[in-house]
């Protein structure tokens, strides 16, 4: 269903969110978006719900942004998360 909703949305609100994405700062630390979320019951609830490889990538996705960040860094570019890769796993 917001499958649906998401490809009726009109042809200027895709830069939009693009850019909207890049500006967050989170794929600098190559987060996705749904690794930011606070953990709610909700959350805590898809996260068990996630397949065990699944859960153990975003792990690591928190870990080495939580290295880079004491480091006062950021990743290579090469290693951001891409706006195109992104889709919402919770």
């Amino acid at each position: 269903m917001a499958s649906k909703a998401a490809a009726k949305l009109p042809s200027w609100l895709a830069p939009l969110k693009k850019w909207a994405y890049n500006a967050a700062g989170f794929n600098r630390y190559g987060l996705y978006h749904d690794d930011c979320l606070y953990e709610y019951d909700d959350v805590k609830e898809a996260l068990r719900r996630l397949p065990e490889p699944v859960l153990q990538a975003r792990n690591f996705r928190i870990i080495r942004a939580m290295q880079a960040e004491l480091q006062h860094e950021v990743l290579p570019k090469d290693q951001w998360t891409k706006y195109e890769e992104v889709c919402g796993f919770y």
